[in-house]
């Protein structure tokens, strides 16, 4: 069991940045890859980016290529989010999942790879 608590969202401006933060439960962390997935209203959750279990491995959807980045302390149980330049389209509420190692380009991007989820943080740009 893997329990995973999102934080650092809110409300900004376009142009601006943001850092998300996940703290994950229990000592398996480092064994999990992990992923960003964000829900707009009345749209269907995608795939922002993930990351494999060691770090050395990321990808990340089209429209956030260049503008967010992801990374992970294993130490800390934690994987993060760094947005920039954010867009009003990136408003959503973005949640991060776990998913069994190893992950390819391919399965990263399917949710149903992912085992855990958190409930997600807001985060709102404003025009």
């Amino acid at each position: 069991q893997v329990l995973l608590v999102e934080s650092g969202g809110g409300l900004v401006q376009a142009g601006d940045s943001l850092r998300l933060s996940c703290a994950a439960s229990g000592r398996t962390f480092s064994s999990y890859a992990m992923g960003w997935f964000r829900q707009a209203p009345g749209k269907e959750r995608e795939f922002v980016g993930a990351i494999s279990n060691g770090g050395g491995y990321t990808y990340y959807t089209d429209s956030v290529k260049g503008r967010f980045t992801i990374s992970r302390d294993n130490a800390q149980n934690t994987v993060y989010l760094q947005m920039t330049s954010l867009k009003p389209e990136d408003t959503a509420v973005y949640c991060c999942a776990a998913a069994p190692s190893p992950i390819s380009s391919l399965t990263a991007r399917s949710a149903a790879r992912y085992l855990y989820w958190g409930q997600g943080t807001q985060v709102t740009v404003s025009s």
